[in-house]
This record gives C-alpha cells, sequence and structure tokens, in this order.
C-alpha cells in the first residue's frame, strides 16, 4: 500500500503576494488569542503595506541587520506590532515559531515593539514621535553620505498629534527626498471615525501644503504598491507621504470597516469565525 505524499507547503518567498498577505493576516488572528489581545483592526488594515516594504522595497538584510547603509523603518502605529512581528519573522529576521510567544512573560514580542527585537530601529507605541525619528535617520543618513532611506508607517488617527506636522515642517525644511511617510489611512481610530475626531481632510493637500510630495492609493492593490514605491521619490527635493486608503479589518468580515476591531481577544469561537472570514475571502 501506497503511504500518502505529505504535503508541504513553498517557502514564503516563494508564494505569490495574495498567499504571502493570507499567511500574515493567519499569523496575526493567532496572536489575537492571546490572553491580552491584539490590535487587530489595524494590523490587517496594514498588512499588505508592511507585506510589500518588506519584501520588495527595504533595503535590508537579517542576516547583516546593523549594516551602515540599510534602510531604516520606523513603525510610528506600535500599536500594529503583530503585522510588523508576522512580517519579520516570514522575512527571516527571526523565528515563525517564537509568533507563539506574542505578549507572554519574558517575550521580547511585547503588545509594542522593543528595540530588542531583531529588525526593529526604535521601540514605538507613544503616538506622535515615529515621524520625528525617521527624520532625524533620514537627515543623518544624508549628512552622511549614504544612500539609505528612511520610511515611516503612521497611523491616520495619530495625525492628530502636533508633533507629526512639526516633523513634517522639518523633513521639508531640509528636503529629505531620502524619507518616506506612509499614512494608513483606514478611516477609524479607537473611538471612531477620524473625520467625526478631528478632520483630517482634505488630506493629501494638507500634506502638500507642508512642503511634501503626496501620492494617494489603494493600499491593498498589489500594483497600485509596486508603482508607487518604484517611483521613490515622488519629487526629487521632497519628502514623499504615502497616503493608503485601506479598511480596517481587512480580509476580516467580521472585523472590516468596524472600531470595534481596534483591540480585540480572540475566543476560541471568535477565533474560528475569523479563520472562517479570511479563508472564504482568500479568493475573493
Amino acid at each position: 500500500m501506497t503511504a500518502p505524499t505529505e504535503t508541504v507547503s513553498p517557502p514564503f518567498a516563494e508564494l505569490p503576494f495574495r498567499e504571502q498577505a493570507f499567511r500574515i493576516r493567519e499569523h496575526i488572528l493567532k496572536m489575537a488569542t492571546a490572553p491580552q489581545g491584539a490590535h487587530v483592526g489595524g494590523s490587517l488594515s496594514c498588512a499588505d503595506v508592511l507585506l510589500h516594504l518588506y519584501t520588495r522595497v527595504l533595503d535590508i538584510d537579517p542576516q547583516e541587520p546593523d549594516r551602515p547603509d540599510r534602510d531604516r523603518f520606523v513603525l510610528s502605529k506600535g500599536h500594529a506590532a503583530p503585522a510588523l512581528y508576522a512580517v519579520l519573522a516570514e522575512t527571516g529576521h527571526l523565528p515563525v515559531e517564537e509568533l507563539a510567544t506574542y505578549t507572554q512573560p519574558g517575550s521580547r514580542l511585547a503588545g509594542h515593539p522593543l528595540r530588542r527585537v531583531p529588525g526593529v530601529e526604535f521601540p514605538t507605541g507613544s503616538l506622535g514621535h515615529g515621524l520625528s525619528l525617521g527624520t532625524g535617520v533620514a537627515l543623518a543618513m544624508r549628512r552622511q553620505g549614504r544612500p539609505a532611506r528612511a520610511f515611516v508607517l503612521l497611523g491616520d488617527g495619530e495625525l492628530q498629534e502636533g508633533s507629526v506636522w512639526e516633523a513634517a515642517m522639518s523633513a521639508a525644511q531640509y528636503g529629505l527626498d531620502n524619507l518616506v511617510a506612509v499614512v494608513d489611512r483606514n478611516g477609524l481610530q479607537i473611538t471612531g471615525g477620524t473625520e467625526e475626531c478631528v478632520a483630517l481632510e482634505p488630506l493629501a493637500e494638507r500634506w502638500r501644503s507642508f512642503g511634501w510630495a503626496a501620492v494617494e492609493i489603494d493600499g491593498h492593490d498589489e500594483a497600485a504598491l509596486e508603482e508607487t514605491f518604484a517611483a521613490l521619490p515622488a519629487r526629487t527635493g521632497k519628502p514623499t507621504v504615502v497616503i493608503a486608503r485601506t479598511v480596517k479589518g481587512r480580509g476580516v468580515a467580521l472585523f472590516e470597516g468596524k472600531k470595534k476591531s481596534h483591540s480585540v481577544q480572540l475566543n476560541p469561537r471568535l477565533y474560528q469565525r475569523a479563520k472562517k472570514d479570511l479563508r472564504s475571502g482568500r479568493t475573493a
């Protein structure tokens, strides 16, 4: 009798983008089963952007993490740590098995990124600080004559922090076209819609008025991500902001477009329902 053939999943790097994104979202949901839960909605909304950056844009090497000419990435919206951890694990910065330790006592994988996690340049979580960090790094690399770039991922609710705009003014003043800010524009924050809390629109025009080149895209569209990031900087002599229009809770109907997805602890029943949602939309 012939023994059944064991199915072996192809390496992550060999999967098409859509399948890679599916796997990242699977990891996010699993981390949300931890007793403390996870920031699910904002992690799912920025998963495609993070995946594209780490697999197709950032000049970094997990085997040489301290190379001076590496690109730098700052997760300003530090509560989306589950998405970052999943991407870091699947791109070789840390063992995939370590994701199971998320927020457990003694784990490196805290609710917000810590410097001791491989691939994390700065600890983040206090909203409004990330763009200042990215601006400082971009300026330092410029003065050192290094070709590297700095990328910062911000939440849209985070743009209500005044320090974001102080950094934006400084980056424009210094003409840092080696700096790229990406706004995860999912339209929701913990208390509701961003436009009801503190209106941001017309968002692209606001950034342009601060001296930035602004590009608006669908943050879940692989082709749009490819075209936009391949054309950086959007204007020579200006920092670039990519406003990525996304859906909070993307990929899981239970959470899509709902503020309740901001922070969730998935009990076994909800976890199975969320996984079913994710799988049902896999080929949509």
